[in-house]
C-alpha cells in the first residue's frame, strides 16, 4: 500500500516515484471523444473497468452517455458497485458455489448482467438467485474467433439460450461476442475485414436464435481498437472499449484509415519514474521496473524522447539506452506499453493538470482479482 498522503494541490515534483499519473486534459479530450465518435449511430457504450478498476473514473465515463460499466473479474464488479456504479456486465465466466453467491449478492445493489458458456453453471447461479431471492440478467457468451470462452456460433448458442430461458430470476438478454486478439491488429484494413468476419458469425447466431424464436435484445463486445467497425455492423448493440480512456504504446502501434499512427484518442496514462544512476555516454537508470510498468506488450516509450530506447533493468530499475543528456533527479514520463496490467500495479491514479494534483482516485478494483 501506498505509504505516505499526496496532498491534492500539490506540485507534481512532490509526487514519489514509481507513480501513475493520468493527465486530466487528455482524459477529458479521451471521454468526450468517444461518445463524439459514436454520434448518429444507434449503439450503447458500456465502458471495461478492467482498464482503470476505479469507480471515481467509472462515474466520469457514465456522465459522458455510458449506460453501465463492464468488469472481468468478480472483484472488480464489487469495487465498482460499492463505489456506487448501477449497472455492470460481468464479461466473464464465474464459476464455484461462493464467487457466485457473492456475484448473486451485488444484485440487490445494482443490475447484474452475467456472461454464461455452460448450462450447469447457469443452473447454479440460478438456484443461488431465487435463494436469494435476486434477478440477474444472463447473456450467451459465443466464441467467434479468440479461443478462450464462449460456445460456438449458431445451434450450440441456441441450446444455451433455450436452457437460460428455463431457469428462474436468470432471464437471457442475448449473446456476447468479442474477439480481443483483433483489437491490436495494425492495419486498418485488416482490423476491418477480422471484424467482418466475427459479424458473420454473430448473424449466423442472430439467425439461429430467430429460428427458435429466442430474442435477441442485447449484442455487446467490440474493444478500443474495433468499436467504431462493431457499432456501424447493423447487428450490435453496445461496445465495451476501456483502454481509450488511457491508451497506451501498444495502441499507438496501430494505423488508422490513412496509415498512420494517429489515434482518436490521446495518450493520457504515464508512469512518472526518476533517474537515479546515470554512466555518460551509455545509460541512464530510472526507477521503475518490472514492479512499476508492465512489459507483457513491449517495453514502455520516453513519452519526451521517442528515439531512447527503455530496457529491462529487473524489478526495481529501468534502463535508457543512450544516456541521452539525464541527470540524476530528473524525473522521466513512460508511456505503458500495456495500460490494463500497469494500472493493476497502483493503489491510487494521481490526477494532473497543469503540473498540479487535482485529485487521487483509488485503484479499488486492483489485484490478481477472484
Amino acid at each position: 500500500m501506498t505509504s505516505y498522503s499526496l496532498r491534492v494541490g500539490c506540485s507534481i515534483r512532490d509526487i514519489l516515484t514509481p507513480a501513475l499519473v493520468v493527465d486530466l486534459q487528455k482524459l477529458d479530450y479521451n471521454l468526450k471523444r468517444l461518445p463524439e465518435s459514436l454520434k448518429g449511430i444507434n449503439i450503447n457504450i458500456r465502458p471495461h473497468a478492467k482498464a482503470h478498476k476505479c469507480p471515481s473514473l467509472a462515474h466520469f465515463q457514465i456522465k459522458h452517455g455510458s449506460v453501465g460499466m463492464c468488469c472481468q473479474k468478480l472483484c472488480e464488479a464489487e469495487s465498482m458497485v460499492t463505489g456506487g456504479i448501477k449497472d455492470i456486465l460481468l464479461s466473464n465466466e464465474l464459476v464455484g458455489k461462493s464467487k457466485l453467491t457473492r456475484l448473486a449478492l451485488l444484485a440487490r445493489n445494482a443490475h447484474i448482467t452475467v456472461c454464461i458458456d455452460n448450462e450447469d453453471v447457469a443452473s447454479q447461479l440460478s438456484h443461488i438467485a431465487k435463494d436469494l431471492n435476486v434477478e440477474l440478467d444472463a447473456l450467451v457468451e459465443i466464441d467467434v474467433g479468440q479461443e478462450r470462452c464462449g460456445v460456438p456460433p449458431g445451434e450450440a448458442a441456441v441450446n444455451l439460450a433455450r436452457h437460460l430461458t428455463s431457469l428462474p430470476n436468470l432471464h437471457y438478454k442475448g449473446i456476447q461476442a468479442y474477439q480481443g486478439w483483433n483489437q491490436h491488429i495494425r492495419k486498418y484494413n485488416d482490423r476491418k475485414a477480422a471484424v467482418d468476419m466475427v459479424v458473420t458469425k454473430v448473424k449466423v447466431t442472430l439467425e439461429a436464435l430467430r429460428k427458435h424464436n429466442l430474442p435477441c435484445e442485447i449484442v455487446t463486445g467490440g474493444g478500443t481498437g474495433t468499436y467504431i467497425f462493431e457499432a456501424n455492423s447493423g447487428v450490435y448493440t453496445e461496445v465495451q472499449p476501456g483502454s481509450y480512456v488511457f491508451m497506451d504504446a501498444d495502441y499507438g502501434r496501430n494505423f488508422d484509415q490513412k496509415d498512420e499512427y494517429v489515434s482518436d484518442f490521446r495518450q493520457s496514462l504515464f508512469v512518472l519514474s526518476t533517474v537515479v544512476s546515470v554512466t555518460p555516454g551509455q545509460r541512464a537508470v530510472l526507477d521503475a521496473g518490472l514492479k512499476a510498468i508492465s512489459l507483457d506488450s513491449g517495453v514502455p516509450v520516453l513519452a519526451d524522447y521517442p528515439e531512447l530506447t527503455f530496457n529491462n533493468g529487473g524489478d526495481e530499475h529501468g534502463i535508457i539506452t543512450p544516456a541521452g543528456n539525464f541527470k540524476v533527479g530528473d524525473t522521466v514520463w513512460l508511456v505503458p506499453g500495456h495500460c490494463d496490467p500497469t494500472v493493476n500495479m497502483y493503489d491510487n491514479l494521481i490526477g494532473i493538470r497543469n503540473g498540479i494534483v487535482e485529485c487521487v482516485w483509488p485503484i479499488s478494483g486492483r489485484g490478481p482479482g477472484v
